[in-house]
Parts: C-alpha cells; structure tokens; sequence
C-alpha cells in the first residue's frame, strides 16, 4: 500500500510528508453559486437582510474557511496563506424569477503544498453562509455546482477548466 499518498505502510490514513517538495507560489480559484428567489434578491440589494450584509458576512467567512482548511479536511497540511479573496456576481433574469449569485475564492501561498483546497472551501463556506443569513426569506435556494476553476504552480503544473 505504500504507493498511495495518504495510506501507510498499515494500510492507516497518514498525512503526505511535503518537507522534500519545493517550495513555490501556487495559487487556486474556486467557484461556486446559489440560487435565490426574488425576495432573497432583493434583500440582498437593498440591503434589507436582517442578519446584516449578506456579501461582507459571506465574504469574511470564505476567507476563514480558507485560513482554517485544514482543521476540517482530514488530510490537508496547514499552510500559511499570502492571499484569500472573493467576489459576487449576480445572473439575473427577471422573466424567469432566476437569480444566482457566483462565487469566485481565490488563494495564494508560497509554499510546498497547493491550495486548491483550501479555494473550494472558502467558495463552498460562503454560499453556505448566504444561505444561513436568507434561509428566512425562503428555504429553497439551491447551492452548487463547485469547482476548481484554475490552479497554478506545484509539481503537477497549472491546470485550467475548459
């Protein structure tokens, strides 16, 4: 079993050792969405939520998720970050009462370890947490899909979503 990363040589979960990786910048961007209706909408644009700003909350726990990646996914190293940001788009068409709100996570460290994982949890912690702060102007919002969208840096080499 010893060819699998995460395996020891019991056949137990073990964390990779990286301390022979070179150390270099590596980035990643996530993206996730959640689609809201018209009243969750308009909250959110109006400013009208009552838990607060909906995007500051959103934005500000993404960037934790990141920061704490590794205390919940099992097998990730913790890694000092040099970056975290993230940015909404709204898709609007009103005909269609369809609203969705894009998440974009991005991260960078300069290291021996990547961070695309710690990108999909900041993106994944932020439309979670639009849906804490609205689920009380409807609980039918739907999140998803999310996904890596680009990484950069690594013995593995950039890679980018067609």
């Amino acid at each position: 079993m010893s060819e699998l990363t995460h395996f020891n040589e019991q056949g137990r979960a073990r964390m990779t050792d990286i301390s022979d990786k070179e150390t270099t910048i590596r980035t990643a961007v996530a993206r996730s969405q959640i689609q809201v209706n018209a009243n969750i909408h308009r909250q959110i644009a109006e400013g009208t939520n009552k838990k607060g700003d909906v995007f500051a909350v959103a934005q500000v726990a993404g960037i934790m998720a990141a920061k704490n990646t590794a205390s919940i996914i099992p097998m990730c190293h913790p890694i000092s970050l040099t970056g975290t940001n993230l940015t909404f788009e709204w898709e609007i068409d009103e005909q269609a009462s369809h609203y969705i709100i894009h998440i974009q996570a991005e991260v960078k460290t300069k290291g021996s370890t990547g961070v695309e994982m710690e990108a999909l949890t900041a993106a994944s912690a932020a439309a979670l947490t639009i849906y804490d702060m609205c689920k009380a102007a409807g609980k039918d919002m739907i999140i998803g899909p999310t996904m890596l969208y680009h990484k950069t840096g690594g013995k593995s080499g950039d890679y980018r979503r067609e």
